[in-house]
C-alpha cells in the first residue's frame, strides 16, 4: 500500500511517517516503479507500535530499542538461550515502563477531571428555558 493509505490506517501524518523513516524506525518494504513508497501489513503494525509508544512519552531511541528487540525475537532465527532471555528482559522492562506511564496518565487525568469539576461548580447554574407550544 502507498503512504497515503498507511497514513489513513495509522492516523499518522505523511510527514510523521517520513520522519520515522528518516530516523530509521520504519522503512518502506519496497518502492513502486515510479518511486512511491510501498508498505506491507508488517510495516503498518510497526507504525502502530510507534504510535502507541508516543503518547506514553517514549523517546525515539527507546522506540528503536524496543523495535530492535521485537525484530530479533520475531526474525525466525534461532537465538541462543541467553540472548533470547536478554531480549525478553528488555521487553519486560518496556512493559513495566508502559504500565507505570499509563498509571501516571490516569492520575494526571483524574487531577484534570477534578479541576474541570471545580470550575464547573463555580459557574452559575442556568435553568434550561421552557418551550411553549
Amino acid at each position: 500500500m502507498q503512504i497515503g493509505e498507511v497514513a489513513a490506517r495509522t492516523e499518522l501524518s505523511l510527514r510523521t511517517i517520513r520522519h520515522y523513516e528518516e530516523t530509521g524506525l520504519v522503512a518502506p518494504s519496497a518502492r513502486s516503479q515510479g518511486g512511491f513508497r510501498l508498505y506491507t501489513e508488517a510495516d503498518v503494525a510497526r507504525l502502530m507500535v510507534i504510535r502507541r509508544m508516543k503518547p506514553l512519552g517514549f523517546t525515539l531511541d527507546e522506540m528503536r530499542a524496543l523495535l530492535e528487540a521485537t525484530d530479533r525475537l520475531d526474525s525466525g532465527k534461532e537465538l541462543r538461550p541467553r540472548e533470547r532471555e536478554e531480549l525478553l528482559d528488555r521487553l519486560r522492562g518496556f512493559e513495566e515502563a508502559a504500565q507505570q506511564r499509563v498509571a501516571d496518565l490516569r492520575a494526571q487525568l483524574a487531577r484534570a477531571e477534578e479541576f474541570a469539576a471545580t470550575l464547573r461548580q463555580r459557574l452559575p447554574r442556568t435553568v434550561a428555558p421552557t418551550r411553549t407550544l
